[in-house]
């Protein structure tokens, strides 16, 4: 006779997920890309160690890239809290929130494998890109208001902005260590992007 499973994600049809084994789950896949990496990463092993199944993984995330994704970037950054009216300030603040998230080792884990597996499936890459529209819509509002003030030139594309501060970092995340990209790194190449898209007086 079969035993009853007493897996933790077993619930009536109908049921509200369980917040508590979505966190077990990214948890999981974020101890387990630290310790084995990406390409070593299954689904099975993520559901062994976050105590459930991959039919509860499966409900969830569509694959291992989505899995992973969330798992390394839970939110998408928030780095343009203050008020607008200073790009200078803006810059700043989203080059040291790049820095930040791609120098965590739950990231610079994932980052390989995961832009690997994005660039051969453009529905994957729309889908994990799609966690940040609400950034890059932040970030796209705060040059609009710029070039309105005239603070900014009219020509500067907020997503060359934003590829622009993420390439940066990735290329110096791969010619130095993550000690690297100090606060005197996010000063100093935040004024060179800020010499480039500031408006002269």
């Amino acid at each position: 006779m079969k035993a009853e499973s007493t897996s933790v994600d077993k619930a009536p049809t109908g049921r509200p997920r369980d917040p508590r084994i979505d966190a077990a789950i990214l948890a999981a896949t974020a101890d387990l890309l630290v310790e084995i990496g990406y390409a070593n990463l299954t689904m099975a092993a993520i559901a062994e160690r976050a105590g459930t199944t991959k039919t509860a993984l499966y409900r969830r995330w569509p694959g291992k890239a989505e899995l992973v994704h969330e798992a390394a970037f839970p939110t998408a950054p928030t780095a343009l809290t203050g008020p607008s009216g200073d790009i200078a300030a803006d810059v700043h603040a989203m080059l040291g929130a790049a820095r930040d998230v791609f120098t965590s080792p739950v990231v610079r884990a994932a980052l390989p494998g995961l832009i690997a597996d994005m660039a051969d499936d453009a529905d994957l890459n729309a889908r994990v890109m799609g966690r940040f529209a609400e950034l890059f819509g932040t970030v796209r509002a705060r040059i609009v208001g710029a070039v309105n003030t005239g603070e900014v030139h009219a020509d500067v594309d907020p997503d060359r902005l934003v590829e622009l501060i993420g390439g940066v970092t990735l290329l110096r995340l791969l010619l130095a260590p993550a000690d690297g990209l100090d606060d005197d790194w996010v000063d100093q190449t935040s004024a060179i992007i800020v010499h480039g898209v500031r408006r002269s007086a």
